[in-house]
């Protein structure tokens, strides 16, 4: 599973994703400062 973490002004938000694809396309769409993990 492949977790795009965005952090905002006060909090943060985590998105789920099974391919590393998906989760880099959202990840290109945000302005601000996210992390791409991998968990198994």
């Amino acid at each position: 599973m492949w977790v795009v973490t965005v952090f905002e002004q006060n909090s943060f938000r985590m998105f789920e994703f099974e391919e590393k694809n998906e989760a880099a396309m959202v990840m290109a769409n945000f302005t601000g400062s996210a992390i791409l993990s991998y968990t198994k």
